[in-house]
């Protein structure tokens, strides 16, 4: 029986990971109740829950299996499969391999397998699933790890041993332990999709609420409080139809689509991540997306990190993808330690760990992207802020330029594949904050913030184009910074963000006007300080006006004391946004004393020596609870210090 392609899912590559065409919805063979049958059923990507129809039953499709006859790496082409459908995941060989569908020509099927493929030849068995590549969706996940297709790393060990062997397959979420599930609703309620049912205390700081699949409505005639399994049953739901359809802790969804929502609105609220020159500079908006391209050693992981641990939302998903083991060990070692500061607990108990590193079959890392995201969507749609970080793009990008160059497609600029930039925006457009499905209205964010690897820090290359062409916020590292042991290398002068004018009204509420006008001097004195650069280089800085070097000192203040922080020391890894606004405040309140004093006669020399100049340097190291009474105390000194610098002035 042959499944002819549906919209969102054209002939060829592309596949489910095409572009869905917005006017029509993918579908899906699913298997209902006990008796084999299977329906189509229409998977809304953009649109709301009214798109979601389901077709007649059909007869059952039997089980489809085919046989290899070819192997190139983690490519198997097989024949025999004219009757699957393209995304869908299959079994290969003995070993019972995952791999997915990428295209169908005649009955041949290519598959990307997302394991290694050594020992398999022509001849062996493929079989099909019949559904395409899903994570399953349920309590367990949080302080979870997992690889790139949503295999439980620390069962497989417990399982195999640390060396995983091929075709281990272990559930996503535990089949064994009970959860604590608290009913919210009562029988005769009528719910529709994304409406909470109940909810389960998964950790301290993350209460999970199960909610109805996006795809159901109809009216609850059981539901009961207690202790259960994620595969046991918790409410029955009776359809529209009149069916009952039984509801469990856990869903399923496809990695490749993007979960459905009502509305989606522009960012208005900004993402504090405690990091002065992300913050101040180039702020980033809850449900907005940022890229972080820099080179070798420059700190891309450090910031991810960084961003990860401090990061105003209530939960990460961290995907290493294709970076080294050794960071990802970095991550589990220091998360369980590191304290929220907005929580007091653990940062891992609102941590969900991707890792798929270097020393991993390579066609896993193109699924591993998917998986983050899709796990993030649905934290998502209980109303939480969620921030993916994907570390890195570039890593992803080149399992793609592999699998295409296997399937001897046309390469695009440096060997890449034609739909790379595709493939990207459909990566950070499933960010955005949105209106969750539900009758209750709920909001929540989804922020997308990857690292980019050019090439010896070259930002011309495809991968670094393609995302600097969708995201709206560029932090651009600077090995040249990094070398200087200026941390973050984020370079002030290349990197940009877009969201600084949707932002002004949230600053101008929270701290009034100054807040902007101060970031906008600061941007100023660092644009100057670039210029004067190059008279200093010619000349000399002694040869400058007495202004220009107010300017030059000024600059370094905001550099070295502003901009650069330590993440190794606890009172400067962290920084409000209230402390941010008046430690820039108060190097800008020198610089303005100073020219002000400097026109009343003062000696440039003697205000650049003041006592308060070196508090200021210290400034940042001020602990969260006192910084407002420090910094009440510099301005003071430093105002009582520059008047005697001026009356020494006069009297000369």
């Amino acid at each position: 029986m042959k499944v002819a392609p549906t919209s969102g899912t054209p002939c060829g590559r592309g596949g489910l990971y095409g572009r869905p065409d917005p006017r029509r919805s993918p579908t899906k063979w699913v298997r209902r109740g006990g008796g084999g049958a299977t329906e189509r059923v229409s998977v809304p990507v953009y649109g709301d829950a009214k798109d979601v129809q389901f077709a007649p039953t059909r007869k059952k499709v039997e089980a489809l299996s085919g046989k290899i006859v070819k192997v190139s790496g983690p490519l198997v082409v097989a024949t025999g499969l004219k009757d699957a459908n393209m995304a869908d995941v299959v079994r290969v060989g003995e070993q019972r391999l995952i791999g997915e569908i990428l295209n169908m020509n005649g009955d041949a099927a290519s598959i990307q397998v997302y394991e290694e493929t050594s020992g398999l030849g022509p001849g062996a068995e493929v079989v099909t699933t019949g559904a395409p590549m899903s994570v399953e969706l349920g309590p367990g996940m949080i302080e979870g790890i997992y690889d790139g297709i949503q295999r439980p790393l620390e069962k497989i060990v417990e399982k195999v041993g640390a060396n995983i062997t091929r075709g281990v397959e272990v559930p996503a979420l535990d089949r064994e332990k009970k959860w604590d599930f608290t009913a919210v609703v009562t029988p005769g309620t009528k719910v529709e999709g994304g409406d909470v049912i109940g909810t389960v205390p998964e950790t301290p700081v993350v209460l999970h609420k199960i909610m109805v699949p996006p795809n159901m409505s109809g009216t609850i005639t059981d539901i009961r409080s207690g202790s259960f399994t994620v595969e046991e049953t918790v409410a029955t739901l009776r359809t529209d139809k009149g069916e009952d359809v039984p509801l469990t802790m856990v869903q399923k969804w496809p990695v490749r689509i993007g979960r459905p929502y009502k509305h989606k609105y522009p960012p208005k609220r900004p993402l504090c991540s405690g990091q002065r020159v992300i913050d101040t500079l180039f702020p980033i908006a809850k449900g907005g997306t940022a890229a972080v391209p820099g080179p070798f050693g420059s700190g891309k992981t450090v910031v991810q990190h960084q961003l990860a641990k401090w990061a105003d939302v209530d939960i990460v998903v961290y995907i290493g993808c294709g970076e080294r083991g050794n960071e990802m060990t970095d991550v589990l070692r220091e998360f369980p330690e590191l304290k929220d500061p907005r929580t007091g607990e653990s940062l891992m108990k609102r941590t969900v760990l991707i890792a798929n590193t270097s020393d991993m079959p390579v066609a896993a890392r193109e699924a591993s992207i998917y998986t983050g995201i899709t796990i993030a969507e649905y934290f998502r749609d209980m109303g939480y802020d969620v921030a993916v970080l994907a570390d890195s793009t570039s890593r992803w990008a080149e399992a793609l330029r592999e699998m295409s160059g296997r399937l001897e497609e046309m390469p695009g600029e440096e060997g890449y594949p034609a739909y790379l930039a595709s493939r990207i925006a459909q990566f950070y457009e499933r960010a955005g904050c949105v209106t969750c499905l539900g009758s209750d209205k709920r909001q929540g964010s989804v922020t997308a913030i990857g690292a980019v690897s050019p090439p010896g820090g070259d930002t011309s290359e495809p991968v670094s184009q393609a995302t600097m062409r969708i995201v709206k916020v560029f932090w651009a590292l600077d090995s040249s910074l990094a070398y200087a042991r200026h941390f973050p290398a984020i370079n002030w002068l290349t990197s940009y963000s877009l969201y600084t004018d949707s932002l002004r009204e949230f600053y101008d509420k929270e701290f009034g006007a100054t807040y902007m006008a101060n970031r906008t001097k600061a941007m100023s004195i660092l644009q100057e300080e670039a210029e004067l650069q190059e008279i200093v280089r010619l000349v000399g800085q002694d040869a400058l006006s007495p202004a220009d070097r107010m300017t030059m000192e000024t600059a370094r203040m905001i550099r070295e004391d502003f901009l650069q922080q330590n993440a190794f020391i606890t009172e400067d890894a962290y920084s409000s946004y209230g402390k941010q606004y008046r430690l820039l405040d108060l190097v800008l309140q020198y610089d303005a004393k100073c020219r002000a004093a400097l026109g009343k006669g003062a000696e440039l020399n003697g205000l650049f020596s003041i006592g308060a100049r070196e508090a200021i340097g210290r400034a940042k190291m001020a602990p969260q609870e006192e910084y407002e009474k420090v910094y009440d105390g510099i301005l003071d000194e430093m105002q009582s210090e520059i008047d005697e610098v001026v009356r020494g002035g006069e009297e000369q």
